[in-house]
């Protein structure tokens, strides 16, 4: 009797261990449906022909939050349909007015309201300009942007008129141009595009909640009317974001949201990682985590499939393993050169050492898709007068 018992008991003790382990099954069964769910849609979006618009921060986040290496093996898929994964756009960032700024960003060097190394300096002239743009193209950049340190170009007719000359004449060059002017009235996107302008980066930082912690004297919404502006105007928007300044996930996937609701998504979403800088008010921010970063990268990858993601500012404090795994996740663009506005950049040879080792090749000027649409008429200007040339 004593022993039937306990055969009895044994087979009770192991239904119940199945059972728990059953419903244990079906509960991560319905947790992983759920995850996956924002990743369908993503899926569904990377095969598109129209990228998907009004997403919801819900969605969003699902994606931010799945696993990590699930995260990056989705993002690479989207960015094989969508790009050449062996092609890197490189672009070099000139500070063609430094320092002397009115606007209390409170990660930026080049403030008048902090302390620090910077000094402020006049507009450069034309020639010296130029002059680092053909060297950067001697170099295997094909973007050369072009930044000023000033709440906006309005009232400053001869520097404004000085860099048009310069967008003229670099995009003779045969190179995309981009500039960072501040703010920007419709009319003065519409002479930067009638000038030759490509793209016009301004970032909104941040997510709209948060955005109040970092920058009090320009609004978001000032920044939304400069974006539309630009848009307006015919010339690519480049607009992301940066990481480090004291924001959450949720401040993260914010930011993602409001980009994807743009009325068209921007040519290219800028990931920068804080670089503190003495005298700032975030000098003593801690470093981004470079999961934290590949995150970003990868989310922005699947919500933004045809967009340029831009690895920015921080790049240098990433060791080359790091660097990959941001491409594997969707990073398809890199600053290289002297130096990117007051923050350190990483050289040409050293990039291109890099970039051999993993048989990448950059991108040629207007490469990208939906450059190509804005430039339109330009573009096939160009092509026929190379055409009509006589061979030698």
């Amino acid at each position: 009797m004593a022993s039937a018992r306990l055969v009895r008991l044994g087979t009770s003790r192991s239904h119940l261990s199945v059972l728990s382990v059953t419903r244990t099954s079906i509960i991560g069964i319905q947790c992983r449906r759920h995850a996956t769910h924002a990743f369908e849609a993503s899926s569904d979006q990377s095969t598109s022909s129209v990228p998907r618009k009004h997403w919801t921060k819900a969605e969003i986040k699902e994606i931010y939050d799945s696993p990590l290496l699930d995260l990056v093996f989705r993002a690479a898929a989207s960015h094989r349909v969508h790009f050449d994964p062996s092609k890197v756009q490189l672009c070099t960032l000139m500070n063609i007015k430094t320092g002397g700024c009115s606007e209390d960003c409170s990660y930026c060097s080049q403030s008048s309201r902090y302390e620090t190394s910077t000094k402020a300096s006049r507009l450069l002239s034309v020639e010296p300009v130029l002059e680092a743009a053909r060297k950067a193209k001697e170099n295997g950049s094909t973007r050369f942007c072009m930044g000023a340190a000033w709440r906006t170009a309005t009232g400053r007719p001869r520097s404004f008129n000085n860099i048009l000359t310069m967008v003229r004449e670099i995009r003779g060059m045969g190179m995309e141009v981009c500039t960072t002017l501040g703010m920007l009235t419709p009319d003065e996107a519409k002479q930067l595009k009638e000038a030759g302008l490509t793209a016009y980066n301004h970032n909104l930082d941040t997510s709209r909640e948060y955005y109040p912690e970092v920058i009090t004297t320009r609004s978001y919404d000032d920044r939304l009317n400069t974006i539309e502006a630009v848009r307006s105007a015919g010339i690519s928007v480049c607009s992301g974001g940066i990481l480090g300044l004291g924001e959450t996930d949720d401040d993260r996937v914010g930011l993602i949201w409001e980009v994807s609701n743009f009325e068209e998504h921007p040519e290219s979403f800028p990931v920068n990682a804080l670089v503190p800088i003495p005298g700032t008010p975030m000098e003593n921010n801690p470093p981004v985590a470079v999961h934290t970063l590949l995150r970003t990268i990868a989310t922005a990858r699947l919500v933004l499939p045809e967009t340029i993601i831009r690895l920015s500012a921080g790049r240098q404090t990433l060791n080359e393993t790091e660097q990959a795994m941001c491409f594997m996740a969707g990073a398809n663009a890199i600053f290289t050169g002297d130096a990117m506005l007051t923050t350190p950049c990483s050289p040409w040879d050293e990039d291109k050492a890099m970039m051999d080792r993993w048989g990448l090749s950059g991108m040629r000027s207007f490469e990208q898709a939906g450059v190509k649409r804005k430039e339109g008429d330009r573009l096939q200007e160009r092509d026929q007068s190379a055409e009509a040339q006589p061979s030698l």
